[in-house]
């Protein structure tokens, strides 16, 4: 496997939607009905991560295998963590709204380390039925730091890794 990482444009929408939708459907199978429900993210939101340059595809050759926004920069909804703190208050960049296409071949993990690559203090955070990605994270390195809330106020699970 020879992955790449680079921004994604509008053309890229017709390969992003089907790993969406396999994502939510995986999801559902797995115990998580909720964290995306039948929709999201949506297809404004993408285009809006697109035209920020913050959507980002990961292939191998020239097959999509995960789309994830990365963002740099404060995150308003991780201003506030209930029930522990953040390994610092450092910048930090994070991932959001990560599919991944190709399960079980490592394709979160060279995300994962692009990402800090890109700012080696990286937050994320998860829907607490979301175990597939809590593991994903804990096996990267990733310390569970407590709860975060969106801002229409659901509860996710907040991680942090600091290289």
């Amino acid at each position: 496997m020879s992955y790449q990482i680079r921004p994604a444009t509008i053309s890229d929408l017709p390969r992003i939607l089907p790993i969406y939708q396999e994502a939510r459907q995986f999801m559902r199978e797995s115990g998580n009905p909720n964290q995306w429900g039948s929709d999201r993210p949506t297809e404004s939101t993408l285009k809006e991560d697109i035209a920020k340059g913050q959507l980002f595809l990961c292939t191998d050759k020239e097959e999509t295998v995960c789309v994830f926004a990365y963002i740099p920069g404060t995150d308003p909804t991780y201003l506030v963590i209930d029930n522990g703190a953040w390994l610092n208050d450092a910048p930090y960049g994070v991932i959001h709204r990560i599919a991944v296409a190709t399960r079980g071949k490592g394709v979160a993990t060279y995300c994962f380390q692009w990402a800090l690559a890109q700012c080696p203090n990286l937050r994320i955070d998860t829907h607490s039925d979301n175990i597939p990605m809590q593991a994903a994270l804990r096996k990267n390195g990733f310390a569970q730091c407590g709860i975060i809330y969106l801002s229409n106020g659901d509860p996710r699970i907040a991680f942090h890794k600091v290289i």
